[in-house]
């Protein structure tokens, strides 16, 4: 049930990925594409799935109760998608009257409480989640990325070691996305290099990850990588945000090339001219 949102303000970049309902309160980062409810439905399905055993867990396996229950979660994760918080949780409080042992239930309850600022709940249903099931990778990823943002690095990381082991339940790449933009927020500069080029292994067409890992290679210093990586960001017209283009200008700047600056820099000004970067461009403040 992985809600992985990145939006321009809310997510994956070096100046704000992946609470995850949340993806918000990251870093400024350019579009991945939202979750859309098909796609949250299926992955909670897969994750649901998923038994203790090494088997698998098909439709016929399932009691009534529990096809019920997930009739029922799947509702509550429309509502949920919608940030129609309150009319989630009480929905989804019929779902564990019916199967309290719903591992995807507690998850969603753990997602949905850290939505309302309610972090004692959110932390207890994300326990509650994984306890109930070991192998239920989208909870552990999704636990650890609100660990992150309560700045509990130490234990996020493991998590998301851990959870990168398990893709049955939420792609590897995504998971490594969140690794290295949780390392970044740690100033692990060195291993959110790596999580983030091993993400961009796993899946070079995600725009996030290769201005993350451009973002991380420009404060490291190693500019001639960072351009390589912002490129392949700056290069797609509908993947182009303020954020991508003033990485490219900053990492032209450092370059001496000061005509792949100024072209960065007038497209900058002509599509985006009231966002900050535009501000930042203007009075010269590359370096900031």
């Amino acid at each position: 049930m992985t809600i992985f949102r990145c939006t321009q303000q809310a997510c994956l970049g070096l100046a704000v990925v992946l609470s995850l309902v949340s993806l918000t309160g990251c870093v400024n980062a350019p579009r991945s594409g939202d979750a859309s409810t098909e796609s949250t439905s299926r992955a909670m399905s897969r994750a649901a799935a998923a038994s203790k055993s090494d088997d698998v867990v098909t439709a016929s396996d399932e009691s009534d109760a529990r096809k019920r229950a997930r009739i029922r979660l799947e509702l509550a994760t429309v509502y949920f998608s919608q940030n129609q918080l309150t009319t989630a949780l009480d929905e989804l409080k019929h779902v564990l009257a019916i199967d309290g042992q719903m591992s995807e239930a507690h998850e969603l309850r753990g997602l949905i409480y850290s939505a309302m600022d309610e972090p004692n709940l959110a932390d207890e249903s994300f326990k509650r989640a994984i306890q109930l099931d070991e192998r239920n990778g989208s909870a552990i990823h999704n636990y650890a990325w609100w660990l992150c943002g309560k700045q509990r690095y130490p234990e996020a990381d493991a998590l998301f070691e851990r959870a990168a082991n398990l893709p049955q339940s939420i792609a590897t790449s995504k998971t490594l996305l969140a690794r290295g933009v949780c390392q970044i927020r740690a100033g692990l500069l060195p291993d959110a290099e790596k999580s983030l080029a091993r993400s961009y292994e796993l899946d070079v067409a995600n725009p996030a990850t290769a201005y993350n890992l451009a973002s991380v290679l420009y404060r490291r210093g190693d500019y001639e990588r960072a351009r390589f990586y912002i490129r392949r960001v700056n290069n797609v017209p509908e993947q182009i945000t303020a954020e991508s283009i003033w990485l490219g200008v900053r990492i032209e700047n450092r370059l001496g090339n000061s005509g792949g600056r100024d072209e960065l820099a007038g497209v900058l000004r002509s599509r985006f001219p009231t966002s900050r970067e535009a501000t930042a461009l203007e009075l010269g403040r590359f370096d900031e």
